[in-house]
C-alpha cells in the first residue's frame, strides 16, 4: 500500500471549553488530556514513516503561531494558511489540490479530538486506505456508546471487503431518535474523520459544488509558497460560500463507504466529555490542580492556581483559569459557549 497523506484541520475556537479554551489559545493547542495538546497527539498518531507521509496542516492566520510552535518539535510538514475560514470542504480541497500525486490517499483528521486506543485507530486507517485506493469516499463510523444528540450518525449498508457501504448519513437526532439508533445497532457516530484519494475528492467536489471547486483551484494556482507554508490567493478564496464536507460531498456521493471503529474516541466537545476522557477516582471525580472533594460524585475540577473545595456535589464542573471561574452542571455544559465570557473571549 502507498503512503497515506495525513491532512490535519486546525480551526474553530472551542468556546464550550471556556475558560480554559479561548480564542487566543483554543482547544487544539491546550493540554486537556494528559501532558500533550490534542494537536500534538493528532500529529503523533500519524508519524510512522512506513505508513504515513509528512502531514499537511490546514489552519488560519489566527492559529498559525501555535501550529508553528507545536508542529516543529514533532515532525516536518506543510502548513496551508487559509485566507478565510470557509468550513471543512474548502479546507480539504486546498489540501487535495496541493497533494504531490493526484491519486494520493488523504486521511483527514480534526486536530481537536481524543483517541484512547491508537492501535484500533491505525487498524481502521489501513482498512479505510484500502477502500480509498479503490475510489471510495470513506468515513470512520465510530462505535456509538450512548444516545448522543450532538453528533451526526452513519447507517451502514452492504458489506465491502474492508468495511461497508454507507446507506445514509443522518443529521443530529433528537433524544428519542438517538435511543432508537443505539438499539438498532447499525448506526455509528460520524466523527469527521475521512479517507479518500485526492482526485476522487476533487471530482466529487466539482460535481456537487463546482463553483467552490473552481475557486479553490484558482486560489491554489495563484498562491505563494514560503518555506514550509503555502498561502492560497485571498481573492478567489473569498468568493467561496463555505460548506462542510458532509453537506458538500459525503451526503451526495454515490461512493460513500465507512469503516467501523471502536477506539475510545471523544471530540472533547464540552466539560462533560473532557471529564469522561480523563482518568477519575472510584467516585468518577476528576481533578487537575489543587482541590479537595468531600462526598462528591462525577465532579470535574480543573484549576490553574486557586484551591477548590467542594462538598456534596454530583455531575458538576468547576474550572478556574486566571481570573475566570466557571461552575456548571454537566447537563448545562453544552451552553457554556453561549456565556458572554466565552463569546467575547
Amino acid at each position: 500500500m502507498s503512503l497515506i497523506y495525513p491532512v490535519i484541520l486546525c480551526g474553530g475556537s472551542g468556546t464550550r471549553l471556556w475558560p480554559r479554551s479561548r480564542k487566543p489559545l483554543p482547544k487544539p493547542f491546550v493540554p486537556l488530556v494528559g501532558e500533550q495538546t490534542l494537536f500534538e497527539a493528532t500529529l503523533r498518531r500519524t508519524i510512522d514513516p512506513a505508513v504515513f507521509a509528512s502531514p499537511t496542516v490546514v489552519t488560519g492566520e489566527a492559529h498559525l503561531a501555535h501550529v508553528r510552535a507545536q508542529l516543529a518539535p514533532i515532525c516536518t510538514g506543510m502548513t496551508i494558511v487559509e485566507p478565510a475560514a470557509k468550513n471543512t470542504a474548502p479546507a480539504i480541497a486546498l489540501a487535495a489540490q496541493s497533494m504531490p500525486r493526484p491519486d494520493a490517499v488523504m486521511l483527514v483528521c480534526p486536530s481537536d479530538h481524543y483517541i484512547a486506543d491508537v492501535a484500533a485507530f491505525h487498524r481502521a486507517v489501513k482498512d479505510a486506505a484500502a477502500l480509498a485506493e479503490q475510489g471510495h469516499m470513506v468515513a470512520f463510523g465510530i462505535a456509538a456508546t450512548a444516545p448522543e444528540t450532538g453528533f451526526g450518525y452513519i447507517r451502514k449498508g452492504a458489506a465491502l471487503e474492508r468495511g461497508y457501504k454507507v446507506e445514509r448519513f443522518v443529521e443530529k437526532p433528537d433524544l428519542e431518535t438517538a435511543i432508537s439508533f443505539l438499539a438498532d445497532g447499525n448506526y455509528s457516530w460520524n466523527g469527521g474523520i475521512f479517507a479518500f484519494r485526492a482526485d476522487a475528492f476533487l471530482a466529487e467536489l466539482a460535481a456537487h459544488r463546482p463553483e467552490m471547486a473552481e475557486a479553490v483551484r484558482a486560489a491554489v494556482e495563484a498562491g505563494e509558497t514560503r518555506g514550509d507554508e503555502f498561502y492560497p490567493a485571498a481573492e478567489p478564496f473569498a468568493a467561496i460560500e463555505g460548506d462542510s464536507i458532509d453537506y458538500a460531498v459525503m451526503e451526495n456521493t454515490l461512493r460513500a463507504a465507512m469503516v467501523p471503529v471502536s477506539m475510545g474516541w471523544s471530540d472533547i466537545g464540552n466539560w462533560q466529555a473532557l471529564r469522561d476522557a480523563r482518568a477519575g477516582d472510584d467516585q468518577g471525580n476528576c481533578v487537575r490542580g489543587q482541590a479537595e472533594l468531600v462526598d462528591c460524585k462525577r465532579v470535574l475540577v480543573d484549576t490553574d492556581g486557586p484551591r477548590v473545595s467542594a462538598i456534596g456535589l454530583e455531575d458538576v464542573a468547576i474550572v478556574v483559569d486566571g481570573d475566570e471561574v466557571l461552575v456548571t452542571t454537566m447537563a448545562g455544559a453544552q451552553k457554556v459557549g453561549k456565556l458572554s465570557g466565552a463569546a467575547n473571549q
